[in-house]
């Protein structure tokens, strides 16, 4: 019992709009909130509010509305700027790192398995499901589920466990990304120039700087929705075309439905073009930038809401221990070999959270932190994860006998 129920839509809708009010205005405000960003305080707001029982941990206002309309949307309002042409040098080693991280993920699960062996029931299958999870995402995720016929009560439990810890993870690269230690090992020039142009003689911190008012106009934000709307629209029905016409009848087609059946992958696909051969056009809509970030910070919210640590403890906390571990994999591979190549810090961050949370969270964070120049390559490496996380979700399911 909560104290708004999930059927409030209005309150529901009020709270999360208020919260990413708040937490823009903290981040823009003062200097210890823009550190953490308000990306990922508006998500610490939520874990608070669903933990002390004022809102329920799923509804239909974050299921439907957020997942459903404000994700969609917000790609290719974000990805607006992204002319493929002028990211390629970026994303092709961007796209290194991505790399390692998808195999320490890999590793992780394979590790994690051996050690929480006989403790946890149905754990191949949960190895395989986090496994895809963590290298592309929710995409990913329901396919190797579906591929192994996991249980759904396992697939509950998991989905909580993998929220909290997302939750802990996103904080945990906020902390790298301002740590001393770090930035005295690795490189981080996008870091050193967010921070020599991020705040004003007034004093002000980077996100007031960086989102100071923009020209906009009335038609602008028509375009700008009308533009995103008919992306999301042409993606659904080239996902579903293809969804339909190939077959599932072994790994290879299925991980070919999956992919050609994501929403998400045509509309990756269809912005990248449009903003790589239509650049003029794209250039010309304002606003969409802080139209899909405030998109975002819907999203950031509703990641928070099913962090239930009740039902952590009770269901899922052997869970948790997985998915950490593949977290922990993860991150290691990234810094080690990150450090060894010479990777930048920023870089490095946001591949692994590429891996981890998925495309739209490392676009996110990038925006966040001001790492204006790794949008683009966070999406496009994002994407490609999906690509390989359900092969590799399959491969680990099918090592472990799932």
């Amino acid at each position: 019992m909560t104290l708004i129920s999930g059927s409030n839509n209005w309150a529901l809708l009020s709270i999360m709009f208020f919260s990413g009010f708040i937490a823009i205005y903290l981040e823009q405000k003062y200097k210890w909130a823009a550190k953490i960003s308000g990306a990922v305080i508006t998500l610490l707001i939520a874990v608070v509010l669903t933990n002390l029982s004022i809102i329920p941990t799923s509804a239909p206002v974050f299921d439907d509305v957020v997942w459903g309309y404000a994700v969609p949307l917000a790609i290719p309002l974000l990805l607006l700027n992204a002319n493929i042409f002028r990211i390629w040098r970026e994303t092709g080693r961007f796209l290194l790192i991505f790399l390692i991280g998808s195999a320490g993920t890999l590793v992780g699960a394979l590790c994690a398995a051996m050690l929480l062996s006989g403790v946890i029931e149905g754990l191949p299958g949960v190895a395989a499901m986090m496994t895809g999870s963590y290298i592309g995402g929710g995409v990913n995720f329901t396919a190797v589920a579906d591929a192994f016929h996991v249980d759904s009560a396992l697939i509950s439990s998991v989905t909580v466990a993998d929220n909290l810890n997302m939750a802990l993870y996103f904080m945990i690269l906020i902390g790298i990304a301002s740590s001393a230690w770090f930035r005295r090992h690795f490189p981080h020039p996008h870091i050193d120039s967010v921070e020599a142009d991020g705040r004003g003689e007034d004093g002000e911190t980077l996100a007031a700087r960086y989102w100071g008012r923009s020209e906009i106009s009335l038609k602008d934000i028509a375009a700008a929705l009308a533009y995103s709307a008919i992306v999301v629209t042409f993606s659904k029905l080239l996902a579903g075309f293809f969804t339909g016409v190939i077959p599932d009848s072994n790994a290879f087609f299925r991980m070919l439905n999956t992919f050609f059946g994501s929403q998400y992958v045509w509309i990756t696909n269809i912005s990248l073009v449009f903003a790589s051969f239509f650049d003029r056009q794209a250039q010309s809509i304002h606003g969409a930038k802080e139209l899909g970030t405030w998109l975002i910070y819907l999203f950031y919210f509703v990641i928070g809401v099913p962090a239930s640590i009740i039902m952590i403890i009770k269901n899922a906390p052997l869970l948790l221990v997985f998915c950490l571990i593949l977290v922990i994999s993860n991150m290691l591979f990234c810094f080690i070999f990150g450090r060894l190549l010479k990777f930048n810090l920023e870089e490095i961050i946001l591949a692994s959270n590429a891996n981890i949370g998925g495309p739209t969270t490392a676009a996110g964070m990038a925006i966040a932190q001001g790492w204006n120049a790794l949008v683009a390559p966070c999406m496009l490496v994002g994407t490609f994860g999906y690509v390989i996380g359900t092969w590799l979700g399959i491969i680990v399911g099918s090592i472990l006998g799932a």
